[in-house]
Parts: C-alpha cells; structure tokens; sequence
C-alpha cells in the first residue's frame, strides 16, 4: 500500500454517490476502506450497464480500493459487531439520516467513548442546526434548492436546468474527503477525534454562490446578484462554419490578440471594450461581437489561428473524445485494468500527484459482502498489537 492515508482505516456506512466517491479517494490515498452494505447492496450497484447484476458501471466508478461487508445494521447483533470495529478505526463516514443513525446506537454520541481517537463524518442532506434537518436530499433537489438549476436558465426560454452532472454530489463527495483528511492533520496534534457534518445543501449553496452573490455582497446591495459574464447569453461554446469551439479571451492583451487575428483591430483600441471596469459592464455586447465573428471561419481555421496566440480556446469534445485525449493518456488519467468478475475495463487514475506518497489502485470494486468482517476485526486489532 502507498499513499498519504497509509494506514488510516475507515469504516464507510455510505451509498449511491457523496458517500463512496469521497470514501474512494481515501482509498485511492492508501486507507483501508471497509464498505458496510444491506444485503441487497448499495443501489448504485444496480445501475445500468452492467455486465452481471449488482456490478453497475457507476458502482465500478466509485467503490474501487474498498472491501465489501455486509450486514443487517437493525440486527442488534451485527450493530454490536460494527461498533467493535469502531473501536480500531480512525474514520467513520456515513450519509444515513443522523435519527436514524442514533436509533441505531452508531451515532458520534455512542461511538465516540469507544474510541476518542474517531473522526465521525456524517454527510447529510441539510444541516442539522436548520429546519429542513433529516429531509431526504438528492443531486437533483439539491441543484434546485441551491440556486445552480436557476443560474443554468436556458438563456432563451428561461426555464431552469440541471447541469448534467451529479454535481451536488461529487462537490459534498470532495468536500467530505478534504473534511476528514483536516480533521485527521489536527488529530495528530490534540490526539483526539471530532465529529464533522459536510450537509449537501449548504455545501453547493455555498459553492454556487461564491461568485453569484456579486452585488448582494454588500449590504446594503452594489448591484444585483449573479456573475454577469458567466449569465451572458451569449456565454456558450461558439458555433464556427462547421462546428464549435470554446473561445476565452480573458485579460486585455488577450482581447486585443483575438481582435486583431479576428481583422476588427479598431476594436482592440476602443476603451469601452479593453479597459477591465468597462469590458465588464459592456460583456454581452463584446461576447455577441464574439459570437459573429467566430462563424466566419471553420473550426480547423479558428484553432489553427489560435494556435500559437495564448488565448485560451478549444474544441468542444464528446465523451468519447475526452476518453481518447492523447493529454490524459499520456497523464495516466484513462487506464486499462482487469476486473476478476467483470473482465476488461477502463479505470480512471488518480488525477492529484505526490512526489513522495502517491496514490494507486490496489483493488478493483468489490464483489457484494466478499470480505469477513471478522477477519478484518482480527486483522485490525493485531495491527494495533503490532
């Protein structure tokens, strides 16, 4: 085993996706991550494709370096067994409803005598300090509650959209990994655990208001809410003569390069453009002269212009293409690896590098309940021992 977590051992009470994609990057940085499952499974092992039930592709995505248990947690008998595991682990991540969890006796109020050394995520929908405390929480209502489906308006009709991302999710997933990694930095310091709550909604409100709150910055208010240049609508990848691409020039000399590669090089002069208070206020004219002036050539004409003029730009990609990306072939980010059950697969590799204590991918998703919890039990107490 290598990475940063090396010999952090977490117990991970999560589903679908928060939970497992920040448990897996735990994983990916060298923790042992023992995955508690009902007997049917986490539900996201039953999401299509797959090629044998209960090892969906989304599931394979996010539960890779992690051992399966299962147990029935409303049997008394296997709560008890978890909470003698609790007493060896350094980390407990859970996204079940917190009254829940205590009818349970697994929440950070029973589990923390056990072992003081525990640090107790519980990733949640909403905070329990608030009013909407034990709601259920998915990505959809949470992108609706947060203000992201109102600012992803469709510029034209106004109505509100989703971006098409579990974006909700995967922010919460990163948020509770870098909670717990904080909290284990200061353990090492007080000697003690502490319990963190990463809520769903507060953390994308959050996140999507950083800079959407703008003028309501102030109080009283400079000006309305909403980034101004990100609500252009004519903020989008641009359409050439035979496809798109995304086009950003950003800082002054970069318009000034773009208008004068465009032919329009009065325009890299006039102030109400290139001077940064004004281009501001002017954005959704400058982004419409944008707009015209990119369909007056085709996509290879715009790239080969772009080239060499250090104004951020690219082709807009499928899926399949970002897959084929001769960059992140060669960065390590798309790699092949050989699944026990379901055969050859594509993994995605660990995007964030250490010099000294990189990551890996030791074990591919597990099959459900294919370990022991009490071969784990044994093998966690001897550790200590040792």
């Amino acid at each position: 085993m290598s990475g940063p977590l090396q010999g952090i051992r977490v117990i991970d009470l999560t589903s679908v996706a928060m939970g497992p994609y920040a448990t897996q990057i735990m994983g990916d940085m060298g923790a042992d991550v023992i995955k508690i499952e009902p007997k049917d499974g986490d539900v996201f092992r039953h999401v299509a494709p797959a090629r044998h039930p209960g090892m969906g592709a989304p599931f394979l995505n996010l539960n890779r370096n992690k051992r399966s248990v299962v147990l029935d947690l409303k049997s008394p008998a296997d709560a008890e067994r978890l909470r003698g595991l609790v007493r060896h682990a350094d980390v407990f991540v859970s996204n079940v409803r917190p009254k829940s969890m205590a009818r349970l006796g697994l929440d950070d109020a029973t589990l923390r005598p056990l072992n003081p050394r525990l640090v107790y995520c519980a990733a949640v929908g909403f905070s329990e300090k608030g009013r909407y405390a034990g709601r259920p929480a998915f990505d959809d209502i949470i992108q609706a509650m947060s203000g992201l489906a109102a600012v992803q308006a469709h510029p034209d009709t106004g109505h509100p959209a989703y971006v098409n991302t579990i974006v909700a999710d995967k922010t919460a997933g990163l948020t509770v990994a870098y909670a717990v990694a904080m909290a284990l930095y200061e353990r090492e310091r007080s000697g003690l655990g502490q319990a963190i709550e990463v809520p769903m909604f507060e953390t994308l409100a959050a996140f999507t208001l950083v800079e959407h709150l703008a003028g309501h910055t102030f109080e009283p208010p400079e000006g309305p809410m909403g980034y101004e240049r990100l609500l252009s609508s004519a903020r989008r990848p641009y359409r050439t003569q035979d496809g798109f691409i995304a086009l950003l020039p950003y800082t002054t000399a970069q318009w000034q390069r773009f208008f004068r590669l465009a032919g329009r090089p009065e325009v890299a002069e006039d102030p109400r453009y290139m001077e940064p208070a004004q281009r501001s206020r002017n954005i959704h004219a400058l982004y419409g002269m944008l707009a015209d002036l990119v369909r007056q050539r085709t996509t290879a004409q715009w790239l080969a212009l772009l080239a060499d003029a250090d104004i951020p730009h690219s082709e807009v990609l499928s899926m399949e293409a970002v897959v084929a990306d001769p960059h992140l072939r060669e960065s390590g980010l798309v790699q092949p690896h050989a699944h026990p059950t379901e055969g050859a697969l594509r993994m995605l590799g660990i995007p964030t590098g250490f010099s000294r204590t990189p990551g890996s991918i030791r074990a591919p998703a597990p099959a459900l309940g294919q370990h022991s919890l009490d071969d784990i039990a044994r093998e966690w107490a001897q550790g200590e021992q040792s």
